[in-house]
């Protein structure tokens, strides 16, 4: 009209791209803070982050190394279950399951047990939206559990998973969600890997901020003794230390890494009551990985949730980089 003032567009400071990444495709966010790459068609791992040039995530031989051998890396979601069982076989919800391991479907851990899920770099995540505006720049993507076969005789408990990502300045944030689609309840003992690193700075030198916790010992097969034991938050060099420990945490916990001027925080925001961190001595990298349920509750049916059928279940965390 008449004496208004010509319309500015407003330029995106984020965005969302497609690129091809070791002959597959991956959408890669950007904001003026973070860069994250996440593969569809390999597990809807997120195959990089970078802050001020630098990856912060581990890659342990990357892509290829996660599609071929399955050697994890990066930030990837563990489901149906994450950490690991007792055995090959399991009852949850009525159900009892006997896993073949001859099937390659699940992987075994350093003392043959089944570790991690089914879902190691499945190639069938749809994609139902990206994009990116002033604000941030997102993408979304589902995929249908009972899809397979193979997948169903590891976890006969019909579901869809709804992944919501999304970067916005120095933060990503990732929520997943459970949509049960069966007649069956659905136990709920995913979650997520976090491989970070410190790149340029010796571990020795890493700060470690770990909150309030009850810590659940584990034996020397990282299974649960029954055993619980009260830890006061803290905030202290890593230094030589080994971990590998797991706690039961406040819905807004949160836990990070710090050195050579820059933290990288792992925050719970809803959902997730469970935690892992790792920190082996042989490798330069720190990892708290949010989870739905305890180690091996899916064994052991403590504390595990069960989604009624027909209802969805959500739970988030954000990486955090400052």
């Amino acid at each position: 009209m008449p004496g208004e003032p010509p319309r500015r567009s407003v330029p995106h400071v984020h965005s969302a791209n497609r690129e091809s990444l070791d002959h597959v495709a991956g959408v890669v966010l950007a904001s003026p803070v973070l860069q994250a790459t996440f593969v569809p068609a390999a597990g809807m791992v997120g195959s990089s982050l970078r802050h001020g040039g630098d990856e912060l995530l581990a890659q342990r031989g990357g892509l290829d190394a996660w599609r071929g051998r399955g050697t994890s890396f990066g930030l990837p979601l563990l489901h149906p279950w994450a950490n690991r069982l007792t055995d090959w076989r399991y009852a949850a919800a009525g159900r009892a399951v006997e896993i073949r391991r001859e099937a390659g479907t699940v992987k075994p851990d350093e003392h043959d047990l089944p570790i991690h899920g089914a879902l190691h770099a499945a190639e069938d995540w749809d994609v139902t939206d990206a994009g990116a505006d002033a604000d941030a720049a997102w993408l979304v993507a589902r995929l249908d559990y009972g899809r397979r076969d193979d997948r169903l005789a590891v976890f006969p408990f019909p579901h869809e998973l709804e992944l919501r990502i999304r970067l916005h300045d120095a933060a990503l944030d990732v929520t997943t969600t459970v949509v049960a689609t069966g007649d069956d309840d659905v136990p709920l003992a995913f979650g997520w890997h976090p491989w970070l690193q410190l790149p340029g700075v010796p571990r020795a030198e890493w700060r470690l901020e770990l909150p309030d916790r009850e810590e659940r010992v584990l034996d020397h097969r990282n299974l649960p003794t029954g055993e619980r034991v009260d830890r006061s938050a803290e905030d202290a060099p890593l230094g030589d230390r080994v971990l590998d420990d797991s706690f039961a945490v406040a819905e807004n916990a949160r836990f990070a890494v710090s050195g050579g001027g820059r933290t990288i925080a792992v925050e719970w925001t809803g959902g997730y009551r469970y935690a892992q961190v790792f920190a082996p001595s042989e490798l330069e990298l720190v990892c708290f990985e949010p989870m739905m349920a305890p180690v091996a509750a899916l064994s052991t049916g403590e504390e595990l949730p069960l989604l009624a059928a027909g209802e969805s279940a959500s739970a988030g965390y954000r990486v955090a980089v400052s």
